[in-house]
């Protein structure tokens, strides 16, 4: 087979690519990310501190960061089609089951179980795309997966707020469950079966190589810790914002608060702008406006006005996903061999990212104020700013 056959714009199979794989970044975000909304109910029930409910976000994404160190060096074992499946599958069928446990630590380990399983989506689906799909339209392929992924952390998090309040957080994690085990079985019945790739044994020597290489490029190296110090500043700013809009000055109802999440269409709008101005623009240039982007919308976020916070988390929210793009798919393209691997290293550094300065932040937060919070934050945006402004490719071989 040639690049020709790829899949491309108008085929039947590119359709089946695009609508799947954006199921499966709906699935995946809208069960990792829905007790995000829910933190502060579960500090009242669970009688702790706001650091410490954090841990049910950042508990599947630490199961994500492990997944993706196991799946670094497995994933090329499996059908492309069967990893995602089982992933999508046993990750909903985990979520089900957290309806029915009764203490938070049960929670954390389950969060960490199904974060493991679902990494498998993650681990190959951006390698998936990149062997399936023609390069010209690699980039609408990308958006659209990762269009899922943010209407899925949206979806999640509105739905959770929402049915939460009505139902319970109980009933609320069971209906997200069963919605995401459809999208499973959905996908199962409309993925196109991978035709540039057959699993292969694992060759640990040539992993190993491969991740040395990547771990050691100071290109890809860059892109990694850009993606887990924004990664990790956008969540710990969606992970407390409720926090903030519940207090003085805003004092906002929980029901009108769940809405605040809307904000996340303005994500979409980052990786599909980002996807089309990638075509006419270098892009390493895309991904330091976007950074420089989010630095603007976090300082917005200082402020006591709230339709000024508003537009600060809008802005923030579209130019983080639209770095997110960015630096993932440059990541991607920039892999000549050994694609998997150094996906799911970006993946690892996301989640990490995710995960320690998620949480790390709440303690932040809880010993001293939203200022201090945000400077913080801040800073950590400049630091991925002076990493994309330092990156330029040199050595396109690997």
């Amino acid at each position: 087979m040639n690049s020709l056959e790829k899949a491309d714009k108008g085929s039947q199979r590119f359709r089946y690519i695009k609508l799947c794989i954006f199921f499966s970044g709906l699935s995946v975000f809208a069960q990792l990310y829905l007790f995000q909304p829910m933190l502060p109910m579960a500090a009242e029930q669970f009688k702790v501190s706001v650091g410490d409910t954090s841990l049910l976000v950042s508990s599947s994404t630490i199961g994500m960061a492990l997944g993706l160190l196991f799946f670094a060096f497995k994933a090329d074992s499996y059908s492309r089609k069967g990893l995602m499946t089982f992933s999508l599958v046993s990750s909903a069928l985990l979520t089900i089951v957290s309806t029915w446990i009764p203490s938070l630590s049960l929670l954390i380990a389950i969060g960490i179980c199904k974060g493991f399983v679902v990494s498998g989506v993650s681990a190959v689906a951006l390698a998936y795309l990149t062997e399936e799909v023609n390069a010209a339209v690699i980039g609408a392929a990308i958006s659209m997966y990762l269009s899922g992924n943010t209407i899925g952390g949206m979806s999640g998090r509105i739905l959770a707020t929402i049915l939460a309040g009505e139902l319970g957080w109980r009933n609320a994690v069971l209906i997200i469950g069963i919605e995401s085990l459809i999208l499973g079985a959905i996908f199962w019945r409309l993925f196109p079966e991978s035709k540039f790739f057959n699993p292969q044994k694992t060759d640990y020597h040539l992993k190993v190589k491969q991740m040395k290489f990547f771990f050691t490029n100071p290109y890809m190296l860059r892109l990694y810790i850009i993606a887990a110090l924004v990664m990790g500043v956008f969540v710990s700013v969606y992970n407390y914002l409720t926090f903030r809009l519940e207090a003085q000055p805003f004092s906002l109802s929980h029901f009108i608060i769940a809405f605040i999440f809307l904000m996340y269409t303005f994500g979409v709008f980052g990786t599909m702008t980002v996807g089309k101005l990638s075509k006419k623009l270098p892009t390493n240039t895309i991904l330091k406006v976007s950074i420089l982007s989010m630095l603007v919308g976090a300082l917005l976020l200082l402020s006591e006005n709230l339709y000024i916070l508003i537009f600060g988390l809008g802005l923030f929210t579209f130019s983080f996903f639209a770095a997110h793009t960015m630096a993932s798919q440059m990541a991607a393209l920039y892999a000549k061999r050994g694609k998997s691997s150094a996906t799911s290293i970006y993946w690892l550094f996301y989640y990490f990212g995710s995960s320690i300065l998620g949480s790390g932040t709440g303690y932040l937060l809880h010993s001293y104020s939203w200022n201090v919070f945000i400077a913080f934050l801040v800073i950590a945006v400049v630091a991925a700013l002076l990493l994309a402004t330092a990156n330029t490719p040199k050595d396109k071989k690997n």
